[in-house]
């Protein structure tokens, strides 16, 4: 079970990059490829849950697991935020220290000494495997792009729910208010959800609350996503002229 729902996260995830990817080839605007990598990350990292979940855990699958899943998705996917509500400038700036951040998480996570042989069916926990600085790039990088990802939907969708733009960059015309209103608040709860795994882990176990926090969390991110960004609906005349009618 646990390497079936990693395996539809992955499914989904990549299903999400491919989305923002064509976005991003079509209209090269930063936070597009900024989603994009963000979401490849999120894939490599349910990847590696797949394999350990059919084939056992190995160093290697958990440090790709740890760095793509643990430490860098989430703050790709936060510097989409900024270059939305921030702008360009704001979110160049970001980029070049988030861009130093990924350097340093390769090199640390992936060198890093572990205190313990990974191996088993269980999946090991970052304090019995690393020691300080790794624990320390996941907890500074999911948490802080968490709230980032979470205030800022929440502050947009105010935003345009008071009539209002709904950043402080470069103004995007609103066509659909309430579409894009659904689709902050469903992506700030798909980034509630996939922080909630600690939560579910005493009650269903790490393995199963990884893998169940990480399909959802990217299901409804990826709503959240389809939702505010579809186009609104408009009546051509034939459906007028019936509707009359």
């Amino acid at each position: 079970m646990n390497a079936a729902l990693a395996a539809a996260a992955t499914l989904v995830a990549l299903a999400f990059a491919l989305s923002t990817l064509d976005r991003w080839l079509r209209r090269r605007r930063p936070h597009e490829l900024a989603w994009t990598i963000s979401l490849a990350l999120f894939a490599l990292g349910s990847l590696a849950l797949w394999w350990a979940e059919s084939n056992g855990w190995g160093i290697g699958a958990f440090r790709i697991f740890y760095m793509a899943g643990a430490v860098l998705n989430v703050p790709w996917l936060a510097l989409g935020t900024v270059y939305l509500l921030a702008g360009q400038r704001a979110g160049d700036i970001t980029r070049g220290w988030l861009v130093f951040l990924s350097g340093l998480t390769v090199g640390i996570v992936g060198f890093a000494p572990t205190r313990a042989e990974v191996s088993g069916t269980e999946m090991p926990t970052g304090k019995d495997v690393f020691g300080v600085a790794p624990r320390v790039l996941a907890a500074v990088g999911s948490g802080v792009a968490a709230v980032v990802i979470i205030a800022g939907a929440l502050w947009s969708a105010w935003r345009v729910w008071r009539g209002r733009a709904p950043s402080l960059g470069p103004q995007r015309q609103v066509a659909a208010p309430g579409r894009l209103v659904a689709g902050n608040l469903l992506i700030a709860v798909g980034t509630l959800v996939l922080s909630a795994s600690g939560t579910l882990a005493g009650r269903l176990g790490k393995d199963r609350a990884f893998a169940i926090t990480l399909l959802v969390g990217i299901c409804v991110l990826f709503v959240g996503f389809l939702v505010a960004s579809a186009p609104p609906r408009r009546r051509t005349a034939d459906t007028a002229l019936r509707s009359v009618a």
